[in-house]
C-alpha cells in the first residue's frame, strides 16, 4: 500500500513538473512582478489595453501575476471577455494552463498554442511603444524643422519689401 502511495505521488510529482515546464516562463514573470503590482498593472494595461478596471479585476481574482497575463492573453486569443475566461479558469484551474486553452478552443500544436508555451509578449509591446515614440518624436521634429525652415523662406522673401520700396 506504501508503495503504490509513493508511485502515485511520485506520479503526480512528474505531472506538475511537466506543466509547469510547458509554461516555465511563468515562473519569471511571477518573479519579477510579485514585487511590484504598480508595474503589473502598468504592463498589463499597456500589452492588453483593456482599461484599469478588467486589469484590477483580473488581478483580484488570481494568485500570481502571470495568472494574470495568462487570463487576459486567453480572453485576447479566444475572443471571450475575461470575467468568462476567469470564471472557466476557476471551476477548472486544476487541469492547468494548456487544457483551460485547449477548452477555449486553442488547438495544442496550433501556432497560438505554441506561442502561448513559448513566453509572455510584455517585454516586446514596451519595446514597440519605445520605438513607436521614437517614431513619434522624430516626425514632431521633422515638422518642426520644416516649418521653421518655411517661416525662414517667409522672412527671406519679405526681406526689402517695405511701404517704401
Amino acid at each position: 500500500m506504501k508503495v503504490l502511495r509513493y508511485f502515485f505521488m511520485g506520479l503526480l510529482m512528474s505531472a506538475s513538473m511537466l506543466l509547469g515546464a510547458d509554461f516555465g516562463w511563468m515562473s519569471q514573470l511571477n518573479t519579477r512582478y510579485s514585487s511590484n503590482p504598480t508595474g503589473l498593472h502598468s504592463g498589463l494595461n499597456e500589452r492588453f489595453n483593456v482599461g484599469d478596471a478588467v486589469i484590477s479585476s483580473v488581478v483580484k481574482s488570481v494568485a500570481n501575476p502571470a495568472d494574470a497575463y495568462m487570463v487576459l492573453k486567453l480572453a485576447e486569443m479566444s475572443g471571450l471577455s475575461s470575467s468568462a475566461v476567469l470564471k472557466r479558469y476557476e471551476a477548472n484551474k486544476h487541469q492547468g494552463w494548456g487544457a483551460l486553452a485547449q477548452s477555449l478552443g486553442i488547438k495544442p500544436g496550433s501556432a497560438e498554442f505554441k506561442a502561448l508555451k513559448a513566453g509572455h509578449d510584455m517585454d516586446s509591446v514596451s519595446k514597440k511603444n519605445v520605438k513607436d515614440k521614437k517614431d513619434v518624436r522624430e516626425k514632431s521634429n521633422q515638422k518642426s524643422n520644416a516649418k521653421k525652415d518655411k517661416e525662414d523662406d517667409f522672412t527671406e522673401k519679405s526681406k526689402g519689401k517695405g511701404k517704401n520700396q
